[in-house]
């Protein structure tokens, strides 16, 4: 239906149903037109009934005194009045009839110049959640028009990625779910089918059962903890890294003393705004990661420090080479340097992901470095605290 028709409703009358822009910049144009040619016509009006006429000569044109004076005056004075009602109704006229005219040349107008957000607007509605792919591409000056296409392809852009991320994800965590049922429904029966099956045998079925409950407690824990990372921060309050660093560390100190590894921490104070439990995982993972992904006798780095664009947490360990493009697909889930999916010690390459996703949360970045003789370098920076969030929304923490 044309945005110009009415609709007609049982019992009653509705307005025009959709008062479109084109509309209303036709109707715009036009009641400029009439105001600007009512005010025409006005100076006219004035200048002619005062005498005056436009673009004559200077010189004035003077009349001999006579006898019959009076009744020429008043001939005159009544032509002339005449004459200014006949002009005045002509230029009202042709006033009506040029603002009637304006009204479709204003709508012709308008629907040129409004047609590229028509076709923004048809381009848009056809793309959904399958074919994120496509792009309004608007061509032509940059101008509005251009620069508001242009923002909605990045932002199609943007949600392509988030969604690709996302599909990626679930199919990763589907899978990982999948093996371990499908593992502990085998245990059990072959258990079940084994009529000889001796009570060190079901202990040992039980044993790996309680162990698989183990690893998948472990895998939801990290995707709940990657979903919150992902999802934002619902409070803020002021915290010192150092303390939740030194804190991580000794609760590595079994694992680092087995693998003798060597410990070196150089940690500052540096403030941080943020969720301090979610900024202690964080460097949990870090660690765990830099523990786990280590060489026998290795050595592992931790350092906290305030400077000048912010605080800065680098965790930095030995280990074994690892090519600088593999680098970025430590910081997928599920991602791992060898081929095995799922460690022996139940882990599912969550870490590093999870440190991302609540570094982004904390308006942080996050940068690994290879290092030339072997292992990583993990440095996270954190924006600068003072002025960066008012006083009553944040709560400071000793």
């Amino acid at each position: 239906m044309s945005a110009l028709a009415v609709r007609l409703v049982p019992g009653r009358w509705r307005d025009l149903p959709a008062r479109s822009a084109r509309l209303r910049l036709a109707l715009m144009y036009s009641g400029m037109f009439l105001l600007l040619g009512t005010a025409l016509i006005a100076i006219i009006f004035v200048l002619v009934r005062n005498g005056e006429v436009i673009g004559s000569s200077s010189q004035a044109i003077s009349v001999a005194p006579s006898t019959g004076g009076a009744p020429v005056h008043a001939a005159v004075s009544q032509q002339h009045s005449a004459d200014l009602a006949r002009l005045l109704a002509v230029s009202w006229l042709t006033l009506v009839f040029t603002a009637v005219a304006s009204v479709p040349l204003g709508w012709f107008a308008a629907g040129r110049l409004l047609r590229p957000l028509r076709h923004m607007t048809g381009a848009a509605r056809t793309i959904s959640a399958g074919n994120l792919n496509d792009r309004l591409a608007v061509a032509g000056p940059d101008d509005e028009f251009k620069q508001l296409g242009d923002t909605f392809d990045d932002l199609l852009t943007r949600l392509e990625t988030a969604f690709a991320a996302q599909r990626r994800f679930v199919a990763n965590a589907a899978h990982e779910l999948r093996t371990p049922l499908t593992l502990e429904r085998t245990l059990l029966q072959v258990a079940l089918a084994d009529p000889n099956a001796s009570e060190a045998s079901l202990r040992a079925t039980c044993q790996e059962l309680l162990e698989s409950g183990r690893n998948q407690e472990r895998l939801l824990d990290g995707l709940l903890t990657l979903a919150t990372g992902e999802r934002g921060l619902d409070r803020r309050e002021q915290f010192d890294l150092a303390p939740l660093a030194q804190r991580s560390l000794a609760g590595l100190r079994s694992e680092i003393e087995r693998r003798y590894l060597q410990a070196a921490t150089r940690l500052g104070a540096a403030s941080v705004v943020g969720d301090p439990a979610l900024v202690e995982r964080l460097i949990a993972n870090l660690l765990d990661n830099a523990v786990r992904h280590n060489r026998p006798e290795g050595w592992i780095k931790v350092e906290t420090v305030m400077g000048p664009d912010g605080s800065l947490l680098t965790v930095a360990n030995s280990g074994p080479v690892i090519a600088p493009e593999a680098v970025e697909r430590l910081f997928e889930p599920f991602q791992r340097l060898g081929p095995e999916r799922v460690a022996d010690d139940g882990h599912y390459g969550l870490g590093l992901s999870i440190a991302r996703a609540i570094a982004t949360a904390h308006d942080a970045t996050i940068t690994a470095r290879p290092q030339p003789e072997g292992g990583l370098m993990v440095t996270v920076s954190f924006p600068v605290v003072a002025g960066g969030t008012s006083a009553d929304t944040l709560t400071p923490r000793g």
